[in-house]
């Protein structure tokens, strides 16, 4: 059971734990209780029957004859046939005509208790019997010695029935005042619960705001346990943030640093007309891309780890899909988009319109006459919202060996198309980055589809 409740909320385990010890609690009182109250009942009859006893030994020990007939000891169900309640006097040992009998008997015997010859004699003693209809009995034998007249062993019964019958009444007021409480205690075991767990619920629904960029920091008071963990991620809140804003400046400063001087270059490349200029000019066109590509990454990188950024879908890949309508305009273009408008990128404007910038630019360079955007909403065992944003064209699409070669950096596969073979991979690295996926598919329209999986949020 407890290998099952490794990965429940502490809710669960805390009312399954409870519920699960309450009932063991609530059982093993009820067995006590029902044992003591057996056992006292058992005395109580034990106590009428031992009167009974006493009765036949008093009259027993009167002056006169021993072995007379003891009469009537003011019960009239001993008269009654069969009725449960007999009383037997008889010396040990004696033959069946030589017992006396109560007319309940009906002929019968009432068995004996004595296990063994060992037993002392003037012992008191107290068991269970079967009756002559089979029926049981509650037995109380009790030993008596007349001195010159001998001994004798009185014997007295009544029917265990009542004692079973006592028992299961209670038993069942038991089982209905237990079954009472238990629900009392499940229902204030609930209450407590849910009140004990609310301040980590309130911490759940700050770091939840604070991811939906609804606020900066973790706000509120809390109890003594929590409220250290509350400083501890507020701090951590602000030390992620000191860091990204200087990797932020570092990748900055990078980016003039080097873009400067190779602006220099080529532009001094420009008005050089020999051989030497014209493969300076094409190193430092590499050049500039590979620093923009890796720049991008690092500043991707920092920016990805940003808590509370939040970015609408349907607005970007709006203007997006209209930006790439007019710039293939030549084409008659149809670009059609099926997005819901209250989706939310978990990561920066900028970063998804270079992914979907870049994919929507393949389609559309590559397509026939029309671009497909659509939006396909995933949901991951956290619970948290993911999406896919799926571009499809009707081009001639990409064979399924060459899908994978196609996302390496710098690789392109028609030299003819203008671009610097780095496109797909930035939107790949990206990806990667905000913890989602890109990937290339065969189109219902006949040409690629770009699959890309990244985190969202519903508004």
């Amino acid at each position: 059971m407890l290998k099952s409740l490794a990965g429940r909320p502490i809710a669960v385990r805390l009312a399954v734990s409870s519920v699960f010890w309450s009932f063991a609690i609530l059982l093993v009182a009820g067995l006590i209780l029902l044992t003591l109250y057996r056992d006292n009942t058992e005395r109580a009859f034990d106590q009428r029957l031992l009167v009974y006893a006493n009765t036949l030994a008093s009259n027993l020990v009167a002056p006169g004859d021993p072995d007379r007939d003891l009469g009537p000891i003011g019960d009239p169900r001993f008269e009654l046939p069969l009725s449960g309640w007999y009383w037997q006097v008889a010396r040990p040992n004696a033959k069946p005509d030589e017992i006396r009998s109560s007319k309940s008997l009906f002929g019968g015997q009432v068995p004996s208790l004595a296990v063994s010859s060992d037993n002392r004699f003037g012992q008191i003693r107290r068991g269970y019997g079967k009756a002559p209809d089979e029926r049981n009995l509650r037995i109380i034998e009790r030993d008596i010695d007349l001195g010159e007249d001998g001994r004798y062993v009185i014997r007295v019964a009544g029917p265990a029935d009542e004692i079973d019958v006592g028992v299961r009444d209670f038993l069942f007021a038991l089982t209905i005042t237990f079954a009472l409480l238990g629900l009392a205690l499940g229902f204030s075991t609930l209450l407590q619960i849910r009140f004990g767990l609310r301040p980590l619920a309130n911490l759940r629904s700050a770091l939840s705001a604070i991811r939906r960029g609804e606020a900066e920091r973790i706000v509120g008071e809390y109890p003594r346990d929590i409220s250290p963990l509350a400083s501890e991620l507020n701090l951590l809140l602000d030390t992620n943030r000191e860091i990204l804003e200087r990797a932020r400046t570092q990748v900055g400063n990078l980016a003039h640093a080097l873009k400067t001087p190779l602006s220099i270059i080529m532009n001094e490349a420009e008005n050089a007309p020999d051989e030497v200029a014209v493969r300076v000019r094409e190193q430092a066109t590499l050049m500039r891309d590979q620093v923009n590509y890796y720049l991008d990454r690092a500043r991707a990188a920092a920016l990805a780890g940003t808590l509370g950024t939040l970015t609408d879908v349907e607005p970007v890949i709006a203007g997006l899909a209209r930006t790439f309508a007019k710039i293939y305009r030549d084409k008659d273009l149809a670009v059609e988009l099926a997005i819901p408008r209250d989706l939310r990128f978990r990561g920066e404007k900028q970063d998804l319109e270079e992914m979907a910038g870049n994919l929507i630019d393949n389609a559309a360079k590559w397509a026939t006459g029309k671009v497909e955007i659509s939006v396909e909403v995933i949901r991951e065992d956290d619970d948290r919202p993911r999406f896919r944003l799926l571009i499809d064209d009707d081009g001639p699409g990409l064979p399924e060996a060459a899908r994978a070669e196609v996302l390496k950096r710098g690789r392109r596969l028609d030299e003819t198309k203008p671009g610097s073979g780095l496109g797909l991979s930035i939107v790949s690295d990206l990806a990667t980055l905000y913890r989602g996926s890109l990937r290339l598919e065969a189109a219902p329209l006949g040409g690629l589809r770009a699959v890309l999986e990244l985190p969202g949020d519903r508004g």
